[in-house]
């Protein structure tokens, strides 16, 4: 595959391009707090300590990435920086902290680990050799800031594990107004986010970061997206989930027990400060301002997306986290610096709650 050419010249990352609020530590302490109250709200329940957000997986999956040969040199930065395979992990899950019923229709989350990375490690990841990338099916945050997200982190938190019926009718209800929202050319990522999301297949969505993160010299964000024809097919394909309390998970399943499947990782660099701003997690990026661009490449082969053995490795004892990683790819943005002691938080509340040291793959 040819490496394409950046459209635009990316800007360079100064550290005045972040700006940090005098009460940020605050804001985070209590974003802390609300992730608390949902991991002891699920422990309660359930008597299992799972994630405080993104807690029900759909697919577990082993493969590998391509980086591409000959990238111009503002994309061949971090672990992009030179060609080669690396082993990955990706997990398929949705948003909610609580394990509902896939009639509860949310937006769609993906995790990947690459394997083998190598350069300087942030904070907290010393020793380890992998690299987390964290995303969603949006193109941006539904919180401009840090915020606006505790606010909508403490509603969810009150109604987690709370009347599961009556969420599975008003999802109903969220994703016919969602509907007619889309109908007229808009879209609600506060409707979509509360359980208003099409019942749609997780396998045909693209996947972005949502918010952005260092790209070495520059700042970016990332896109993972189905390029094999299997994967196109199933984009805006609805699933039945009637009767099928976990369907997201069988669908998964059913395709890769019949075939493998392709993405295309691709990275939007940052030309713009003011329309390409990091600290409003909201914001769109531009795409005639600076298009994603492919740096790598996929491969997933035919397997079991749901084995015993995958379950208890990478949904039990691993954590994905954007903190994961290296120095060349630190996130950016307010939105990501409060997420950060939840993150640690989430962790080591599992450890010690399933007595099951997590792990990060050698």
């Amino acid at each position: 595959m040819n490496a394409p050419t950046p459209a635009a010249v990316p800007l360079p990352f100064d550290p005045s391009f972040e700006q940090v609020p005098d009460d940020e530590a605050q804001t985070s302490q209590e974003l802390a707090e609300a992730m608390q109250s949902i991991l002891d709200k699920t422990y309660a329940d359930n008597g299992h300590a799972i994630r405080s957000v993104h807690a029900k997986a759909h697919g577990l999956l082993r493969g590998q990435i391509d980086i591409l040969d000959n990238l111009p040199p503002a994309l061949a930065q971090g672990v992009f920086a030179k060609p080669g395979s690396l082993p990955l992990f990706m997990r398929f899950s949705t948003n909610p902290g609580d394990l509902l019923d896939d009639k509860v229709s949310t937006p769609r989350g993906l995790a990947i680990k690459l394997v083998g990375v190598s350069g300087e490690r942030l904070p907290g990841s010393t020793g380890q050799v992998t690299q987390d990338f964290v995303m969603q099916n949006a193109k941006a945050f539904t919180a401009a800031t840090p915020k606006d997200f505790l606010k909508t982190l403490k509603m969810l938190a009150k109604t987690t594990d709370k009347v599961p019926g009556l969420k599975k009718a008003l999802s109903a209800v969220l994703r016919g107004a969602e509907s007619v929202v889309e109908a007229v050319g808009g879209e609600s990522g506060t409707l979509k986010a509360l359980g208003g999301h099409p019942m749609t297949h997780p396998l045909g969505e693209t996947y972005y970061s949502v918010v952005p993160f260092l790209y070495g010299r520059y700042y970016a964000k990332l896109a993972v997206v189905p390029v094999s024809p299997s994967l196109t097919a199933l984009t805006d394909q609805p699933v039945d989930l009637d009767g099928h309390p976990d369907g997201l998970r069988e669908a998964i399943q059913a395709y890769f027990g019949e075939q493998g499947a392709a993405w295309e990782l691709r990275i939007q660099l940052a030309t713009d400060l003011e329309k390409i701003p990091i600290e409003d997690a909201s914001v769109v990026w531009p795409e005639d301002l600076s298009p994603f661009v492919t740096v790598a490449r996929i491969e997933v082969a035919a397997q079991d997306s749901w084995s015993a053995h995958n379950q208890q490795e990478i949904d039990e004892a691993m954590a994905f986290s954007p903190w994961h990683g290296i120095t060349d790819h630190r996130p950016l943005g307010g939105i990501m610096r409060v997420r950060k002691p939840s993150y640690e938080l989430s962790s080591k509340f599992r450890e010690r709650h399933n007595g099951c040291p997590l792990h990060e793959p050698r």
